[in-house]
């Protein structure tokens, strides 16, 4: 069987497409595959704010349109770019176990947020992010950033920040670590949904290549995103405003913590549940919930 993967191009993308590829081999080397570049409008508009460009899923938009048409037969998606939402004809035939799925820091001169001098200039495209880092210093400056992981390092320098904040998983994923100057606790900055982890998503039809890809699945981070992605679609993913979540396999237990808050940090309502694997969907609406009756549902009302 032979298989077209689709992608972005991003050095990232690609690189997290070809360990998708490798692992693919090893469960399945009756498989053969052709990787396929799809621009997205997130990729081809890097000019524009992310909010004004249509938000979550620009990532993946023309990626699921190329597996619905039947161009690709398998998209490889950060499952942090992924919305809520996803087109009845797809599903997910696997994810892939998880990476570290905390924020990092790279900064001019190795200096540690915490001693970051008042004004400093901090670069992050996501709200998420800048919330939670006005939350902490609301004396710094939030600098909204664009461009993948080497123009964003790159901007240290061309646009004079003091330092960017980026995703663990995508530096240690290109080989980055020496770059970083410090890893972000999630006490501090709670990631995004589906921060760290790789999604196979594939038509519903395609049920030998579901199979296949079964082999690659880890069910621990199959439940973690279950519970974080409900808990995203309960609060109204497409909202403009920062949402974060967690889950983590605890022992026997599932732990799920989320977090929402207003733009500039000044408001935030965060709370935590319990369960287990099999109860990860109702979790996320349990959470959802008890966030927005907490205080959450008025930053909702505010931004959607």
């Amino acid at each position: 069987m032979n298989i077209k993967i689709g992608t972005r191009g991003s050095k990232l993308a690609l690189a997290q497409t070809k360990s998708v590829v490798e692992r693919l081999k090893t469960v399945a080397p009756e498989i053969t595959t052709e990787i396929c570049v799809i621009k997205t409008s997130g990729d081809i508009m890097q000019d524009v704010s992310l909010l004004n460009i249509g938000g979550q899923g620009v990532f993946v938009k023309e990626i699921e349109d190329a597996l619905i048409a039947g161009s690709i037969d398998l998209a490889v998606h950060s499952m942090k770019d992924v919305p809520g939402e996803t087109p009845e004809e797809l599903r997910f035939a696997a994810i892939l176990q998880r990476e570290d799925v905390r924020d990092i820091l790279v900064s001019r001169g190795n200096v540690k947020l915490e001693f970051m001098p008042r004004g400093a200039k901090i670069g992050t495209g996501s709200l998420r992010r800048g919330a939670q880092i006005q939350m902490m210093l609301p004396d710094v400056m939030i600098v909204p950033l664009r461009g993948n992981i080497d123009t964003r390092l790159k901007k240290i320098e061309t646009e004079n920040l003091a330092g960017v904040i980026l995703a663990a998983a995508g530096m240690k994923r290109l080989g980055y670590v020496q770059k970083i100057t410090q890893y972000l606790p999630v006490e501090l900055m709670l990631p995004a949904v589906g921060q760290g982890a790789l999604g196979l998503q594939i038509r519903k039809t395609d049920s030998d290549l579901a199979a296949s890809l079964a082999k690659l699945d880890h069910a621990p981070t199959t439940a973690e995103i279950t519970a974080e992605r409900s808990y995203l679609r309960t609060l109204g993913g497409g909202c403009r405003l920062p949402i974060a979540a967690l889950s983590r396999l605890e022992g026997q237990r599932l732990s799920l913590e989320g977090l929402v808050a207003t733009p500039d940090g000044s408001g935030a309502v965060r709370d935590k549940v319990w369960g287990t694997l099999e109860e990860a969907e109702v979790m996320g609406k349990k959470l959802a919930e008890t966030i927005m009756e907490k205080g959450g549902k008025r930053f909702l009302n505010l931004s959607c």
